[in-house]
């Protein structure tokens, strides 16, 4: 089940933050390969790292959002963040989109760090920030519908079965939300914890943004 596009027909402005926010993780994600391992422990945020210097480690809080474990990792929230960001982003305008967004990030980022906080492994990716969309997109878009490929066969189907299979995908694939260097290449995984905490941020902020289901806003 291949997702590749939803209804933008309500969508009333250019989603210039989603398009930002896509073109700066894949710019990160280039710049990671070229970095390799040492780069990546620099700016993923590492749980241990970071209760032991808390305010030393806090910008790797951002950093970590701009990384990814692979290519599949990245290829994947992208092509979600391109199908969800914009409706979102419409709905709350460009600014409260931007802060939504990293404010799910972040939130995505403690939920993990409050099980691992010990935990010695690099945690990278935008997938908790990107749960924090989808989060927001089935509160304010209950009833959308998404083109999906499946084999060879285009069918709609209701975004939060599309949604679902997301989140399936995330906590059962081998993505990896936490990288894979040299030193933790057989413990790697998914920062499960991330993406439940992205998600629920997303319904929560979602609602104190006023973004429920309504007419949308620009900004």
């Amino acid at each position: 089940m291949f997702p590749i596009g939803d209804d933008d027909t309500t969508v009333r402005t250019t989603p210039v933050v989603t398009y930002g926010l896509i073109a700066a993780n894949v710019l990160f994600f280039l710049i990671e390969l070229n970095g390799g391992d040492n780069f990546i422990r620099e700016w993923a945020f590492i749980p241990s790292r970071f209760s032991h210097d808390p305010a030393g480690d806090a910008p790797t809080i951002f950093t970590a959002m701009f990384l990814h474990g692979g290519w599949m990792h990245l290829f994947g929230n992208m092509l979600y963040l391109y199908i969800f960001g914009d409706n979102v982003e419409d709905r709350l305008g460009h600014l409260g989109y931007l802060i939504f967004y990293l404010a799910c990030g972040i939130a995505a980022t403690f939920a993990q760090y409050y099980f691992t906080s010990h935990s010695n492994l690099p945690n990278v990716g935008a997938s908790g920030a990107i749960a924090g969309v989808l989060g927001a997109y089935i509160l304010m878009f209950p009833h959308a519908r998404v083109d999906v490929l499946v084999i060879r066969q285009i069918i709609s189907l209701p975004a939060i079965a599309v949604i679902g299979f997301w989140i399936v995908l995330q906590l059962f694939s081998g993505f990896g939300s936490i990288a894979r260097t040299d030193e933790t290449a057989d413990a790697g995984g998914v920062a499960y914890m991330a993406h439940v905490g992205g998600f629920v941020a997303g319904i929560v902020l979602a609602l104190l943004f006023g973004g429920r289901g309504g007419p949308s806003r620009t900004a």
